[in-house]
């Protein structure tokens, strides 16, 4: 059973949230610990699941040009079998970058990045029509970006 997060775990979760880097040293100096509580605290962090992976934000724009666009799907009925491979072959797809089930008169919502529209016409045509029980796909190209993040709040309702 895990152990209620204090205000100190919700500041080791959003210090890590803007910077995995940070030594324990460093991110028990930002959040007002010594060292080894510090890092007590962050190894069940970890092992309660509440970090799951520290990875490298890469800038895309770094690898040439890019938007994101996404597309909203209409699905037949599947089997079990045909839901499993259909989700295996999304999470084989690198640049589907998240994949949701939707309610509405669409299934599913993908978040795509594509090198250009011609690219992402045969993308269309060659990869997600051809996934079991695709119908239909609507698209939204995205035209810019105003806010970008993966961090989550971890302190509730701030902007209610």
């Amino acid at each position: 059973m895990s152990e209620e997060l204090t205000t100190i775990d919700l500041k080791i979760l959003e210090q890590l949230q803007q910077d995995a880097t940070l030594s324990t040293t460093e991110l028990a100096e930002r959040v007002g610990l010594s060292q080894s509580p510090c890092w007590r605290r962050l190894q069940r962090l970890k092992e309660e699941g509440y970090i799951q992976s520290q990875v490298a934000v890469l800038d895309r724009r770094k690898f040439g040009e890019s938007q994101f666009i996404f597309a909203t799907l209409r699905m037949n009925a599947l089997t079990d079998d045909q839901r499993l491979e259909f989700t295996r072959k999304i999470a084989a797809i690198p640049e589907i970058m998240e994949c949701h089930s939707i309610f509405g008169e669409r299934d599913i919502l993908l978040k795509v990045i594509a090198r250009s529209l011609d690219w992402y016409q045969r993308f269309i045509f060659n990869v997600i029509l051809k996934l079991p029980g695709v119908v239909d796909v609507q698209s939204i190209v995205a035209l810019s970006e105003f806010k970008h993040t993966s961090a989550i709040p971890v302190r509730g309702d701030r902007a209610l």
